[in-house]
């Protein structure tokens, strides 16, 4: 009688948790990275919209790191399922560069909110010909 009511259980424990809903990513917050940037996104609209500020602890020039504006936009579609796709851009207060991100939030098996992100970085060259060392 141990054994099938631990099995009925672990049966219903199973059955159950397909009735919970699954946590939803939000991009409202402070985020860092592994590198120590962070970012703070202040709130993401009906639309998708956000905007927020982003602090690299990274950079390629010798001037003062400043905290920088970004903004960007949200994928608010039917198929989001909770973790929804991002991109933002990111004028850079202390350079001549841009940065835009391409990303998805995730929820990760442990209940934690993860941004999984690509970026491109567009600095200022002085004429065209120099234009193939002006993205990273």
């Amino acid at each position: 009688m141990v054994q099938a009511t631990s099995f009925l259980l672990v049966l219903f424990l199973t059955l159950g948790a397909h009735g919970l809903p699954a946590k939803k990513c939000s991009l409202t917050g402070r985020w860092v990275n592994d590198l120590g940037s962070n970012m703070t996104i202040e709130s993401v609209n009906a639309n998708g919209v956000f905007a927020g500020s982003y602090h690299t602890a990274v950079t390629a020039t010798s001037n003062e790191i400043k905290v920088s504006p970004l903004q960007g936009s949200q994928q608010k579609g039917y198929n989001q399922k909770g973790q929804p796709t991002f991109g933002f851009t990111v004028n850079w207060s202390f350079s001549d560069s841009i940065t835009v991100f391409t990303g998805q939030c995730f929820v990760d098996d442990d209940g934690k909110e993860v941004l999984k992100t690509m970026w491109l970085l567009r600095s200022r060259v002085e004429n065209i010909k120099s234009d193939w060392k002006a993205t990273r």
